[in-house]
């Protein structure tokens, strides 16, 4: 494998910002007196500022949030207090998913309150809202909330709906009898210059076709923190988002591999975009790998837990040598495998009496809650007699290191560029050589003999969104909006009685960790109000999945904590639920094993 380490520049376009645009033109002595209506990528006091230039010079302007706009319109225009109910008649699109537009209105439902939000189908697919609030005075209002979109193809050249800048502007209050259009506004223009840029690159005909591919990108924007479980509106998140998935789905087309294929090793693809004051830009570029200057980076910003904290007062993910430290300090044998950028992935196999079992964590290296849960689990294991193990708690240290890389921009959002590794696919998937980090789960499963492989993961715990490409995540729909702690459970050919086994007496157990009950009821409760019922089997209050596969172990207990972004109290709690999960499995184990 290889790939060109000098760094090269694809693109670098300075671009003009949308809502200053909109004010010079609209400043003009023509539209004195007009009506303007704007939806735009940009905050609520960015918005009002430009309407106060617009009405000082004597037109009636208001700009609206393009992004997530029902639920801007409630946080901007509504008085939630004097709120006593309200019903909300959204779209059904004739392109893409039918729910879209209930899904676009999370987490309306936990703004207003219990119960106090009524969401149904319209029948058509005009791009509106229709809104009835109820106030606690008696009064009934009757809103229009537009939602303007536009039909396009997305990057793999299917058909999307995805939310756009549009302008309206009229004679009168309302109208748009002089102005009535889509417009690309800086935002949407930003991720397709990125896009066609590395699309329009000539890339080299095998994997790996690059070290790093950077895409830096500055605009206006905002982050809308909502008062319910750390929930933020982020435009800076939402096109990160789009732009790592769409340039995935991009080379795996380019390469011949269908849409989603986790075993495509393009490199590693890193947007990084930076909301603020700085001029729109868009840059594009080839980078090498510089994982001392990254790990400095880490270590400077002190973005990881300090290395004294005891694993069960960890409130963030713990730094590398904090996890190497604790594996060499506990007696059993150590084996290793190297990464992409030299790093080390660490694993111990520690020998008894029981039936095996192997416990990992962080093979999707933002999902940290699994890398703390998979040690306080071998902390505890290794005090009881004949306890047999093998433990790798962080799968994908290059990964992890983008992720501390991206936090120190973005401490609250998902980071999914973190999800795989260097390479640039999913480690688990892994099946040519070199196999670098996929050598330390095969030496797990061949030291232990596991039959059983608890691996520990999480999901998004708020709202995973892709506003240009059809807004709902390809691929991950399931994951879009945060259903409480579940779990997958997987099973070869033969497998699936001790499997089923297994999961029952895993969730009867998980029943009794304080506080797990409720968690999940809340947020069932308000994934069900925006995503309809919820489509898993629920065990003793966790949801789980069953499915067969023939891979690695002949059982497999995954676990899905809504962990990305959380951090202080929901850290502990995440990563004590992934602890009592693999103990809980390990233990049943013992008996459910077949012989």
């Amino acid at each position: 494998m290889t790939a060109a380490n000098a760094a090269s520049t694809l693109l670098d376009l300075p671009l003009e910002r949308t809502l200053h645009a909109w004010v010079r033109r609209f400043s003009q002595p023509r539209w004195h007196g007009r009506h303007v209506e704007g939806w735009l990528f940009e905050g609520r006091a960015e918005r009002l500022a430009a309407e106060r230039q617009l009405a000082a010079v004597g037109v009636h302007a208001r700009f609206h949030s393009a992004y997530k706009p029902l639920v801007q319109h409630f946080i901007d225009h509504v008085d939630l207090e004097q709120l006593a109910a309200a019903h909300v008649r959204y779209p059904v699109p004739a392109t893409g998913p039918q729910q879209r537009f209930r899904l676009e209105a999370y987490p309306l439902a936990a703004l207003l309150g219990e119960d106090a939000l009524r969401l149904e189908p319209r029948g058509d697919a005009d791009p509106w809202y229709d809104v009835q609030l109820h106030l606690r005075d008696g009064q009934r209002l009757e809103q229009r909330v537009r939602a303007p979109n536009r039909a396009h193809a997305d990057t793999t050249g299917a058909a999307a709906l995805s939310p756009c800048g549009w302008l309206r502007a009229g004679t009168q209050a309302g109208a748009a009898d002089l102005l009535d259009i889509a417009v690309c506004t800086d935002f949407e223009r930003a991720f397709h210059h990125a896009v066609q840029a590395v699309r329009e690159h000539p890339w080299p005909p095998g994997e790996p076709y690059f070290e790093r591919l950077l895409l830096r990108i500055d605009l206006p924007g905002f982050e809308q923190p909502i008062a319910w479980a750390g929930e933020t509106i982020s435009t800076a998140e939402a096109l990160h988002e789009d732009l790592y998935f769409s340039l995935l789905e991009f080379f795996q087309q380019h390469s011949g591999r269908p849409v989603g294929d986790r075993r495509l090793q393009p490199g590693q693809i890193v947007p990084d975009v930076r909301t603020g004051a700085a001029a729109p830009r868009v840059r594009v570029s080839l980078q090498p790998f510089d994982a001392a200057a990254q790990d400095a980076l880490a270590a400077r910003e002190g973005l990881r837990a300090a290395a004294g904290q005891p694993l069960e007062s960890l409130d963030r993910a713990p730094a590398p040598e904090r996890i190497a430290q604790t594996l060499q300090s506990w007696q059993g044998r150590r084996f290793s495998a190297p990464t992409r950028q030299g790093r080390t992935v660490w694993g111990l196999y520690h020998p008894g009496t029981q039936r095996p079992v192997f416990i990992s964590g962080g093979q999707h290296a933002n999902e940290t809650s699994g890398v703390v849960g998979a040690l306080r689990a071998a902390e505890a294991l290794r005090r009881q007699d004949g306890a047999h193990f093998a433990l790798i708690a962080l799968e994908n240290p290059d990964g992890y290191a983008l992720h501390g890389e991206l936090c120190a921009l973005h401490a609250g959002h998902m980071h999914h560029a973190a999800r795989y590794t260097a390479l640039g696919d999913d480690v688990e998937y892994r099946e040519t050589a070199p196999l670098l980090e996929r050598e330390a789960r095969q030496a797990a499963l061949a030291l232990s003999g596991a039959q059983l492989h608890v691996n520990l993961h999480g999901y998004p715990a708020h709202e995973w969104t892709r506003p240009l490409s059809g807004y709902v995540p390809r691929g991950f729909e399931q994951w879009m909006c945060p259903k409480g702690f579940f779990l997958i459970l997987r099973h070869h050919a033969g497998w699936q009685q001790p499997a089923r086994a297994l999961l029952e007496a895993v969730c009867a157990r998980l029943a009794q960790v304080p506080g797990l009950a409720e968690f999940n009821a809340r947020q069932r409760a308000l994934y069900e109000r925006h995503a309809g019922p919820l489509p898993f089997e629920v065990l003793h209050g966790i949801a789980c999945m069953q499915t067969q596969t023939a891979h690695d172990a002949p059982v497999t207990l995954v676990t899905e904590f809504p962990d990305e972004t959380v951090c202080g109290d929901a850290f502990r709690f995440a990563h004590t639920v992934q602890m009592h999960t693999a103990l809980a499995a390990v233990q049943a184990w013992q008996r459910i094993a077949p012989r």
